[in-house]
């Protein structure tokens, strides 16, 4: 019998689901859709953010399974993200009731900072930029008073838990040092050639526990770059779903490669959220718990980690951001 890898459980003993519906790039008129195909499926845990704009979206759709009965609200575990604009104490409550009115929930399960880097607040502008296109950052970014704010958002009950994403272990360090609440959870690009070994192994010392987004390498990250005028980095056209050793396994297993690079982050206790507005896909992303890999098989996947040359969310498509210094790939992990 395969194991049991039904979810991961935080320090403070909050069940987190291993398996979630990622809707970044997920437009409102879509998600709506793919919102209740996952549920029907069985998905419990949804990922979103201020910055994808589809909150109210997924706050509809929530709301008529919760008014129907077939969902109550304890059973699903919903994330949002503190977007940059907000990165200052003063603003974080402002963004999370924001955040809470368009879900229309009164509580978050996890509420994440999304990025160390702060972004000047222009309006509703969530990408601001001068007039030469470079990002206009706000340098005087403050992790710790950060921190500090989100931990009120505890103490108010609008989120049971906290986190990061996108943070590297010393700037995870800064924070857990100072923290009265500890971060439960770091979301970071993770997949089998971005293994991310180093960072993994730091958060489980502190009993941080680690979510994946792209665990299959964002497919549709080219069509993104395309649209938004910007160079694809050359990790993006490395093809996760066509390498041989994925393939191979898939076969063996009668699973498709999606599946079988999903269950080698499960396998590690890595929580992972594959997007996808494809009913079809959403139900194929959650039939990972009927089979295993073996030892062997997770030795080979294991040996495809192409560590630092895998990332493809470098963010150097975007002006300046390498300048704050908050910047968080500049460490080695």
């Amino acid at each position: 019998m395969p194991k049991q890898l039904s979810s991961v459980t935080f320090y403070n003993g909050q069940k987190m689901p291993i398996v979630g519906l990622g809707t970044w790039q997920s437009p409102p008129e879509e998600v709506n859709a793919a919102l209740d195909a996952a549920l029907e499926r069985g998905y419990r845990h949804i990922d979103t953010a201020y910055m994808y704009q589809n909150e109210a979206a997924i706050g509809e759709t929530l709301k008529k399974w919760f008014d129907s009965g077939k969902l109550k609200r304890e059973d699903i575990f919903i994330v949002t993200k503190l977007p940059p604009d907000g990165n200052r104490a003063e603003s974080v409550e402002k963004y999370i009731k924001r955040s809470l009115a368009s879900l229309q929930l009164e509580y978050v399960d996890l509420y994440l900072i999304h990025l160390p880097i702060g972004f000047e607040e222009k309006g509703d502008d969530l990408w601001p930029k001068d007039e030469t296109g470079a990002m206009i950052i706000d340098s005087s970014t403050d992790l710790i008073s950060l921190w500090k704010a989100m931990e009120a958002q505890v103490d108010a009950g609008r989120a049971r838990s906290i986190g990061l994403s996108n943070f590297n272990s010393s700037q995870i360090a800064r924070i857990v040092k100072a923290a009265r609440i500890k971060p439960a959870n770091l979301q970071i690009e993770l997949n089998v050639y971005f293994q991310q070994r180093e960072l993994v192994a730091f958060c489980r010392a502190l009993d941080i526990t680690v979510c994946a987004y792209a665990p299959i390498g964002s497919p549709g990250l080219a069509a993104v770059a395309k649209q938004r005028g910007q160079e694809l980095p050359e990790s993006a056209k490395f093809d996760l779903l066509k390498d041989p050793v994925v393939v191979e396994i898939a076969k063996r297993h009668n699973k498709t490669p999606v599946q079988v690079l999903l269950r080698h982050c499960m396998q590690r206790d890595i929580v992972v959220i594959p997007k996808s507005t494809n009913p079809r896909r959403i139900k194929e992303n959650f039939e990972v718990f009927d089979f295993e890999l073996t030892k062997e098989e997770v030795e080979k996947l294991d040996s495809l980690d192409k560590r630092f040359a895998g990332r493809r969310f470098l963010m150097d498509t975007y002006k300046r951001l390498n300048e704050h210094p908050e910047y968080p790939y500049a460490d080695p992990y």
